[in-house]
């Protein structure tokens, strides 16, 4: 059992981190990276497991942020075996801008308490994830924003750069920055232009098939396992992303690394774990 945080209590100020997943209802890796529901392994994997599991890095991040995920956007379509669109035939992930509360109701409640938080002045929504799998690419990889300051512009690949440093499936060199007019109803597109300066948001994307190891060739096919591990390396990332500015003080062993990169680092105050069940439901760009 997770006790209550002090950062979770009425009142408290609060610095959120916002992960969804599963809006395309085919892609099905992206929850096994969110949520372990077949509980295949007996170690905290993927997201939602490792950050309320007894882990000492996960105690630190409840200690000093508030995790809100919604792990399954489209349940309906999820239920039917639709791959890419709802109950209704609609692609939720291009109906940000203006979701209806009756043909689009898990995205119109998401997008609802996501500007709650932002009219919030206690609340400062730092990173907003929609994860997703690819059907062409390897790897895990990720797509952000561009913006005409360049130093929020360089301030957002800092996450990537440490994930890519924990994750050795994770490939840097596959993540973009981009404003596709055709991604513009994405939540990344559409919560990236609404949120202040000091909000990032990511598609996190992994693939269907395989990766490749930085340094190798050879193609390891991914594995429910492996997916789960990257959910993990996601959730243990955000530790090094405030440890590093000097925000988390509680004292840690050294976390391993697998590859070395180099990062530019933005200095935060970093404020438990809320999870959102859409609508019961438990479970590219």
């Amino acid at each position: 059992m997770v006790e209550l945080q002090a950062n979770l209590r009425p009142g408290a100020e609060q610095k959120v981190v916002f992960i969804t997943a599963r809006v395309h209802p085919g892609e099905t890796p992206s929850s096994f990276v969110c949520q372990d529901t077949r509980r295949l392994s007996p170690l905290p994997s993927c997201i939602i497991d490792f950050l309320v599991s007894q882990h000492p890095i996960a105690k630190v991040l409840r200690d000093h942020l508030v995790f809100k995920i919604a792990p399954m956007l489209n349940p309906d379509g999820v239920y039917l075996g639709n791959y890419r669109c709802s109950l209704m035939g609609f692609d939720l992930n291009r109906h940000w801008a203006n979701p209806s509360p009756w043909a689009h109701p898990t995205l119109h409640g998401v997008k609802q308490l996501i500007i709650e938080m932002y009219n919030n002045p206690k609340i400062n929504l730092e990173f907003y994830i929609d994860i997703h799998a690819h059907s062409t690419m390897m790897n895990g990889f990720m797509y952000g924003n561009i913006f005409e300051d360049e130093e929020r512009f360089q301030r957002q690949a800092v996450l990537p750069k440490l994930l890519c440093q924990n994750a050795e499936d994770f490939s840097y060199s596959s993540t973009s920055f981009n404003r596709d007019a055709v991604k513009a109803g994405t939540g990344r597109r559409f919560l990236g232009g609404l949120l202040n300066d000091t909000s990032y948001c990511y598609t996190l994307e992994v693939s269907f098939y395989s990766y490749i190891v930085a340094g190798t060739t050879t193609a390891v096919p991914y594995t429910e396992e492996a997916y789960m591990k990257l959910g993990r390396n996601v959730a243990r990332t955000f530790l090094d992303y405030y440890r590093l500015n000097s925000l988390v003080e509680r004292p840690l062993a050294p976390t391993p690394k697998t590859r070395a990169a180099s990062c530019m680092f933005l200095v935060f105050w970093a404020t438990g774990v809320q999870i959102i069940e859409t609508l019961g439901a438990y479970s590219s760009d």
